[in-house]
């Protein structure tokens, strides 16, 4: 599948190295080729709207990396069209860690992980941070949503994915016709008086 011409390229001098090194080049290059994409298939959609967890990279406007998890019910993540996802950023500990960093620094990539079958699949690309009434309205209890604008996206060998056990639910998920308890590190005494007041 062709990419546009604004799309970054899938390997730089570091990586290069390393694949010369190992010999890999000419390996990396036909992954690249053959399950390189900037668009989602269809498998992908379904694939990421099953999952109820990914992991979030980040960087600030100095390249200090940070990761995150985020997790909802299946459908949290949406595929909004052929090249965009987009998801919800409830409730959190107040940092702003992953969303401050995609408004210094819109470089993201997610990774989402099947721990049953096993597979996973890459996404890197561009996020924006938007809180207009249609994409709030796109996600029960969402305070911000995160856009992001695939630049390639890719599976990943499965290979060493632990297999994990069923996962329960989290009650602290917001969902329609229920008010999620409130965390307990809320309650902790040394954050009580910073609190945000409730809006």
């Amino acid at each position: 599948m062709s990419r546009p011409a604004t799309t970054p390229p899938a390997y730089h001098e570091g990586m290069r190295a390393l694949q010369d090194r190992f010999d890999t080049r000419r390996l990396a290059d036909r992954l690249d080729e053959r399950l390189g994409r900037s668009a989602f298939t269809a498998g992908d959609r379904q694939f990421i709207e099953a999952r109820s967890m990914f992991f979030l990279a980040s960087a600030d406007a100095d390249g200090r990396p940070d990761c995150s998890y985020k997790g909802g019910d299946p459908g949290f993540v949406r595929v909004l069209g052929d090249s965009e996802l987009a998801f919800p950023s409830y409730d959190g500990n107040g940092m702003f860690r992953s969303l401050g960093n995609v408004m210094a620094n819109p470089a993201v990539g997610l990774l989402f992980i099947d721990f049953q079958s096993p597979r996973r699949l890459r996404v890197n690309g561009r996020a924006a941070v938007v809180d207009d009434a249609a994409s709030l309205a796109l996600f029960e209890g969402a305070q911000l949503v995160v856009r992001v604008q695939a630049e390639r996206i890719f599976p990943n060998c499965p290979r060493y994915i632990h297999t994990a056990g069923a996962v329960e639910p989290s009650p602290y998920v917001p969902r329609a016709g229920r008010t999620p308890p409130q965390p307990q590190w809320k309650s902790m005494d040394f954050v009580a008086d910073v609190l945000p007041r409730p809006r």
